[in-house]
Formats: structure tokens, sequence, C-alpha cells
């Protein structure tokens, strides 16, 4: 790392953090059930929530126009003060990514206009631009799925803002990295295949977390190793939809049933890095990444389930999507200090 560079790196680690933030944040909201408080989005207004009581009850009355107000929380004895409750998580996650868009555009601009950006970095940059918005738009995208009839957004909608996250934090840390290691350590190229295959499934697991949350899935089957009655595969992974596709991809069974076992093999891959690196001479980098990915494989493995067995508590669901976030920063690391 150049003294030149320390300013950039610490501006893209800033944003890194408040990625993790705006993820902490997410799960907080969709934990609590609150991201359709606010029925619409607007760039510049509503930076604030309503300062008045009589600005609360307009947005308290709009929000009754909504289904998820007619079909469930018109039948629990909702109030305002309940609505302030959710409207602040929503308001929050969305004030976050405002932050955030100022934290990257300001730096951004001043660097360029003191020329300490290579070419390089200015066309990484330009991509977590884009990255950043098309994020915001699937924010709406998904909300916008839960305030026509269904008093809920779709689950594939959810996976995808979801996991887009995270892609982006990693595609930040990862330009923040090529910074901080200008050179590359020993290359090994067997070992980089396995890391790559492991980020791979790490990213579809991800993707399956978001599944689960979308579906609620975590709320079923609250059994392990087995799922109910005793079953490896439970007869409802193949009977809740039309196809066995289907039932993967949209059944609650089907979808637990791919996270679950796909935490295995998550497992199963960064533990085979680990031991075939033994073989290999390793730089001090590429030996704290792995030790930092194989503790924290199994500490989310852990968590992943004592959150099943105690039917996803708010602490413990945002535990574990916490330790995901901090098991991919330590998969792109390795990934990173692994890469020629």
């Amino acid at each position: 790392m150049t003294k030149s560079n320390k300013p950039v790196i610490i501006w893209l680690l800033s944003g890194c953090f408040l990625l993790f933030l705006m993820v902490v944040v997410g799960g907080i909201t969709r934990l609590t059930n609150s991201g359709l408080s606010m029925t619409d989005w607007h760039l510049i207004t509503d930076t604030f929530p309503p300062m008045t009581e009589a600005k609360w009850n307009q947005a308290f009355e709009e929000y009754k126009k909504f289904p998820e107000y007619q079909k469930i929380n018109i039948h629990n004895d909702f109030t305002l003060s309940d609505y302030k409750f959710i409207y602040f998580w929503e308001w929050f996650h969305r004030f976050i990514g405002r932050i955030i868009g100022m934290v990257f555009l300001i730096p951004f601009f001043y660097f360029l206009a003191k020329k300490r950006l290579d070419k390089s970095t200015i066309k990484k940059c330009i991509v977590l631009l884009c990255m950043g918005g098309f994020q915001g738009f699937l924010g709406w995208f998904m909300v916008k799925s839960g305030l026509i009839d269904n008093p809920d957004v779709s689950h594939f909608r959810l996976a995808l803002h979801l996991t887009f996250a995270f892609i982006t934090f990693a595609y930040t840390l990862w330009v923040a990295l090529d910074l901080i290691y200008p050179n590359k350590d020993n290359f090994y190229p067997q070992l980089r295949t396995i890391a790559r295959f492991a980020f791979v499934f790490l990213i579809i697991q991800i993707i399956y977390g978001g599944f689960v949350a979308g579906l609620n899935a975590g709320l079923i089957h609250n059994h392990w190793p087995l799922m109910s009655d005793g079953q490896f595969i439970h007869d409802s992974v193949f009977i809740e939809k039309n196809s066995f596709i289907l039932n993967l991809i949209e059944g609650k069974s089907g979808v637990q049933f791919v996270h679950r076992t796909t935490a295995y093999l998550v497992v199963a891959l960064m533990v085979l890095l680990y031991f075939k690196s033994k073989k290999y001479s390793l730089s001090i980098a590429q030996q704290n990444g792995l030790n930092a990915l194989v503790i924290l494989v199994f500490v989310q493995f852990a968590l992943g389930v004592l959150t099943l067995l105690y039917s996803v508590p708010l602490w413990l669901g945002l535990a574990h999507q916490i330790t995901a976030f901090f098991l991919l920063t330590a998969m792109t690391y390795t990934l990173h200090r692994f890469t020629k």
C-alpha cells in the first residue's frame, strides 16, 4: 500500500462499513416486518420522518390503503405508535442508502479532481457507482411487490436485493484490496479453483438465505440434523408445488432443504481449501484469510442450526445474517490473496 493510496483505501473501506450497516438494518427491517411501512419512494423528499403529529397521521392513513394493513395489521389492534416503530426501520434503511450515495459520490469527484485515481481504479469505481444505483432500484422493486395484492414482498426480489448488496460489498472490498496489496501473493492454481467454487456456493447459499427469509421458511421443520418426522428429505419437499424445480425455489420445505444442505457443501469446500493449503508455502495474509474463513464458517453453521431450532428469534436471525457478512468478507479476502 502506497501512502498516496491511503485516503482512497479509507474511503472504500468506509463504503464497506456503510454497506455492512445497511445490510444489518435491512435484516432488522425484514425481521420486524417493517419493509412495507413507507408506501412511496422519493429521492429527495422523505429524507427525514414526519415532523408533526399531523404528518404522522397522514402517513398512517396512506399506509392503511395497502394490503399489509388491510389484510394483517387491521386485525392486530395496530396503532399509530406501532406504525412509527416499523416506519423508523424502513426510513433508517433508506436513509443509510442516501448516506452511502453521498459518501461515494463526493469523495469520488474529489479524488478525480485531485488525480488520485488511476485509470483502472476509475473504471472500477464507475462499476461501483452503477451497482449502487441498481441496488437502490432493486430495493424499490422489492417493496413494490408487496404493495399490490400480496401483503408480503416477492421472495425472489428479496433475495435479489439482499444478494446484490452482498456482491456490491464484496466488489468494493476487492477494489480496496487491490490498492492495499498492489503485489500478489504466491499463486497456486488448485487453491484458487477451490476458493472460487467456495465463493460461488457461498453466494448460492446467500441467495437461498433470502428465499428462506422471504418465504418465512425458517418457521417450519425446526429440527436438526433431520427435518420433521425424522426425515432427511421431508415428504413436503416434493408436494407443495406442481414441479420438482418449483418445489426447490418456491416451496417453503424445498427452499429450506436446499439451504440447510448447501450449508454442508459450503463448510466442506472451505475445510477442503484449508487442508489442501497445508501442502503449500503460504504468505501470512493467505494463512490469516484461511484461518478466519474456517472459524467463521463453523460459527455461521452453528448459528444457522440454532436459528432454525429456535424458530428464528430476532437476535439469532440477525446474528446469522451478520455472520454471513463476515464470512463473505473472509471469503473475498482469501480469494483475493489466492488470485493471480
